[in-house]
């Protein structure tokens, strides 16, 4: 009896214990080479094949290319449209700045360099067309958190040359999304290690985790191109907090520090990527701040790499999730950088599940209302009636296209349920 007494409250603490301290299920991670990777049932997870439908329908109907979901680092869901194969080489973007930041951090944990010091160090005076003490001023770091305060104007956002590179704003004081300033991170790296971007790339991540990326030069952007599954295995060592198997790729102290905001202004950034669960957001081309997630379905703990035409990695600790896509851009997104497609997806992935209530989308009652932001002569999908203004003036949505002459700002939009906020830019 005592025996049996003891076993009990052994079995009894072992619960307890797990209760306290839940064991996470260990991170696969697949193999360097070959086409060989795990996968987990999607009834594993209570997943109802007319939602897997729905999901597919949806990224279908918004030009994807190629979709995966990993749940601990296996592959519970793959879909490729069209003549797309995991085989087929595709663009990031700017998702792949991600990447970049990854490589800055490598080469910091090597002392090649330190994100303090000044850019001028590694690409020489007269970078810019800056006064040289103001360009002095600007740092890796300015360049990793968008905040160097050069002029972003559309007609110079690119543009690499000295001439295009002008003052806007003080150093440090002002958030704007600067293709230009990222781009010449490049060069930073190049200078301060002895090899090109696609070498270090190479011999530092990716025969590591058996990632094939390969960055081009496309006008004055560098753009990196890969398949799918390589895009998986970047938000896979994300995921795994920068370390592949046993192995620390990206250090430890640096990840923990490109994944959190890294100023006040626009929360939402890190080192050139994207938080979720932050009070405030801001996007590109525009000085507005939008209260609340940028992606409002998704995750608070959620990362992201984001890029142009809707490639995205999410990657959700939470969760043990990773989701990529891949595809041109959906014809009710903006080309550029956009939460809005990432929102859309994570309503159906939310709903996958057999016991979760299915959601009804912006075709039905439910008052949602996207692409948000939107620019005037986009058309709103949802049941919106007029918008109106801070000042209590109404303008009605002639076929739910946005009124031109909107200028940038907060309005409400009269559904049927109420009124919501939504954001105009300027076109």
């Amino acid at each position: 009896m005592k025996t049996k007494a003891c076993m009990k409250i052994s079995i009894l603490c072992f619960l307890f214990s797990l209760w306290v301290n839940p064991v996470r299920s260990q991170t696969y991670f697949p193999p360097l080479t070959g086409n060989q990777w795990d996968t987990l049932s999607v009834d594993r997870f209570g997943y109802c094949q007319d939602r897997i439908d729905s999901l597919y329908n949806f990224l279908d109907e918004n030009n994807s290319k190629g979709f995966i979901l990993l749940r601990e680092g296996k592959i519970v869901l793959e879909k490729y449209f069209d003549d797309f194969t995991q085989d087929s080489n595709w663009y990031w973007a700017s998702a792949g700045k991600t990447l970049t930041a990854a490589v800055i951090g490598v080469l910091e944990s090597k002392n090649a360099l330190s994100i303090t010091d000044k850019t001028s160090k590694y690409l020489g005076s007269g970078w810019t067309s800056l006064p040289q003490n103001k360009e002095d001023s600007i740092t890796i770091w300015h360049q990793l958190t968008m905040t160097t305060g050069l002029d972003d104007s559309p007609t110079s956002a690119d543009c690499t040359d000295p001439k295009c590179l002008t003052y806007k704003a003080p150093v440090g004081k002002r958030w704007a999304y600067h293709n230009a300033p990222y781009t010449l991170l490049d060069g930073v790296i190049s200078s301060a290690s002895g090899k090109t971007l696609n070498q270090l790339l190479f011999s530092e991540l990716t025969a590591n985790t058996g990632m094939k990326v390969l960055y081009l030069k496309l006008g004055y952007n560098n753009v990196a191109f890969s398949t799918p599954r390589s895009f998986a295995r970047f938000g896979l060592l994300l995921l795994n907090k920068g370390k592949w198997n046993s192995t620390q790729l990206i250090p430890l102290s640096y990840y923990n520090k490109m994944v959190v905001s890294s100023q006040e202004m626009n929360p939402s950034y890190g080192y050139l990527t994207w938080l979720n669960g932050k009070d405030h957001f801001m996007v590109p081309q525009s000085q507005f701040r939008f209260s609340g997630d940028c992606v409002t379905n998704g995750p608070s703990d959620l990362i992201m790499a984001l890029g142009k035409d809707g490639q995205q990695i999410h990657i959700s600790p939470s969760r043990n999730m990773v989701w990529i896509r891949m595809g041109e851009a959906p014809d009710t997104q903006s080309p550029l950088v956009s939460m809005d497609l990432g929102t859309k997806i994570w309503e159906q992935i939310n709903a996958l599940s057999c016991n979760q209530a299915a959601l009804n989308f912006p075709d039905s009652d439910n008052p949602q209302l996207y692409p948000n932001p939107i620019s005037p002569g986009q058309v709103l999908h949802g049941n919106g009636e007029f918008l109106m203004d801070a000042s209590g003036r109404k303008f009605p949505l002639i076929n739910n296209e946005i009124p031109r002459e909107l200028t940038e700002g907060i309005y409400q939009v009269k559904t049927s349920k109420g009124y919501k906020k939504i954001a105009v830019l300027n076109p």
